[in-house]
């Protein structure tokens, strides 16, 4: 009897820990809510600004104390935007493969699963990578806290560039 009670409590506890996993990117989730799909939409938004070069626009997005970690260091929204504005990485591309949002209050941790192609020193080149893309909710509105490129030992996925 004992070990059936023990059995039981083993596959309930199993089942809470199988519920309470974090949305990562190419999981298969439920449709994410409208809060989340707020975030999904303003992070595939941000792409394409920082692809285009809108720093006035990314200016917007940005948390004064925001900061970007990317593989040759790390440093804060002003250090960003001018390497944004002034070409010393130009994200060309980012094609997203997977990308999934967890909400915590006011804050929201986005993944993406990323090859970026980009132009970095004047040499154009491509990596994989998850991106960690933190935002806060103030007045109604997400500002972006932190943006962490970490690089995935999986194989670039995009095309070739022509």
């Amino acid at each position: 009897m004992k070990k059936a009670i023990i059995g039981i409590l083993l596959c309930i506890a199993a089942v809470q820990l199988a519920r309470a996993q974090a949305n990562l990117p190419g999981s298969t989730t439920a449709t994410p809510t409208k809060q989340e799909q707020e975030l999904l939409d303003l992070s595939k938004a941000k792409w394409q600004w920082m692809a285009n070069k809108s720093v006035d626009t990314l200016n917007g997005l940005f948390d004064e104390k925001c900061v970007f970690v990317h593989m040759g260091g790390s440093w804060g929204k002003t250090q960003e935007l001018n390497t944004i504005k002034n070409g010393f990485i130009w994200y060309k591309k980012a094609a997203v493969y997977g990308a999934s949002v967890n909400i915590f209050g006011n804050t929201a941790i986005l993944l993406n699963d990323i090859d970026l192609l980009a132009v970095v020193g004047g040499n154009e080149v491509t990596h994989a990578f998850t991106v960690t893309e933190v935002y806060l909710r103030e007045n109604g509105q997400w500002k972006m806290g932190s943006l962490t490129f970490s690089t995935l030992l999986r194989p670039v996925k995009m095309a070739p560039n022509k």
